[in-house]
C-alpha cells in the first residue's frame, strides 16, 4: 500500500471515529448500549459476514466486513468512556503481539513452512499468558462444538500433542465406531451420546490431519443438500405431487437429477 492509499485509509478511519463519537453523544440508541448490549449483535454480525464470505460476493464481504468493523470502533469508545482503554490502545496492543509472534518476519528466528508458524504462534502465546494458564485456556467456552474441537486439537499439536502418522487416526476413528455399534446395541441412551461426541471428535482430528477445514466441509455438505432437497420440492410441487405422498424410491430418482445440477 502507497503512503497515498494509507493517508486515505487514515482521514476514513478519522472520520469513522468522529461519527461514533456523535452517535454515542447524540442517539438515544447509541446512547444506551453496554458491551452486554452489542455482544450478541457482534456474534450476529460475525456469522453474516462468515456467510458473506461462503458466498465469496466481494461487495457482501465489504460491506459486513464494515458492520464489524463499527463493532471494535463502538467497544472502544465504550472503553474510553470507563477510562479503561481507548482505540489507540487497541490498535497499540494489536501491534505490538503481531511484532512478537512474527519472529521470523521482524527478528532473526527462520522458519520451513506455515505449520512451523502456527507451532511458534502456539508457544509464543503461552510464554504471554500466566504460568498456570492451560494450553486450552484460549479456546472459547462459547465456540461452536466442531469449531472448538478443531481449535483443541490444534492447539494440542502446537504442543507436540499429535499423532506420530496421520494414518494412524483412522484407527481411532474405526475403535470409535465400534464402541458406538456395541452401545446402539445395548440402548444405553447417555452412553451413546458420549461415544457418538468420540467418534464425531475422532473424525474431525482426520479432517485436521488431512488439512480439512472441518466446519467449512460440513457447511459445503449443508449447502449441497439444500440445493438438492430444494431441486426436490420444485419438482414435486410443478407435478402437482405431496412429498409425503411418494416412495423413497421415486424420490430417490428425482435426487440423482438433483446430483447432476450440483454446482458446489
Amino acid at each position: 500500500m502507497s503512503n497515498k492509499k494509507h493517508d486515505l485509509t487514515l482521514v476514513a478511519f478519522k472520520e469513522l471515529l468522529e461519527i461514533m463519537d456523535e452517535l454515542r453523544s447524540k442517539c438515544p440508541w447509541d446512547k444506551e448500549q453496554t458491551n452486554e448490549s452489542l455482544r450478541t449483535l457482534t456474534i450476529e454480525e460475525t456469522y453474516e459476514l462468515a456467510d458473506a464470505i461462503i458466498k465469496n460476493d466481494p461487495k457482501l464481504i465489504r460491506k459486513e466486513l464494515g458492520d464489524v468493523l463499527l463493532h471494535i470502533v463502538f467497544y472502544a469508545k465504550i472503553g474510553s468512556e470507563t477510562n479503561d482503554f481507548n482505540m489507540k490502545d487497541v490498535i497499540e496492543a494489536l501491534n505490538e503481539k503481531l511484532i512478537y509472534r512474527h519472529p521470523h518476519i521482524f527478528g532473526e528466528e527462520k522458519v520451513q513452512d506455515a505449520r512451523q508458524v502456527e507451532e511458534n504462534w502456539e508457544q509464543l502465546k503461552l510464554k504471554e499468558k500466566d504460568g498456570n494458564k492451560s494450553v486450552l485456556s484460549g479456546v472459547p467456552m462459547s465456540l461452536p462444538a466442531m469449531v472448538k474441537a478443531n481449535r483443541i486439537q490444534d492447539k494440542a499439536r502446537g504442543v507436540g500433542f499429535d499423532w506420530e502418522h496421520k494414518e494412524q487416526v483412522w484407527d481411532k476413528v474405526h475403535e470409535e465406531l465400534d464402541e458406538l455399534k456395541v452401545e446402539i446395541a445395548q440402548m444405553d441412551e447417555d452412553k451413546i451420546e458420549a461415544v457418538f461426541g468420540d467418534l464425531l471428535f475422532s473424525v474431525i482430528n482426520a479432517a485436521r490431519l488431512y488439512g480439512v477445514n472441518p466446519e467449512n466441509a460440513l457447511e459445503r455438505t449443508n449447502r449441497k443438500f439444500i440445493h438438492r432437497f430444494n431441486y426436490l420440492e420444485e419438482k414435486t410441487i410443478k407435478a402437482g405431487v405431496d412429498l409425503k405422498a411418494m416412495s423413497l424410491e421415486e424420490m430417490d430418482k428425482i435426487w440423482n437429477e438433483a446430483k447432476k445440477t450440483d454446482a458446489l
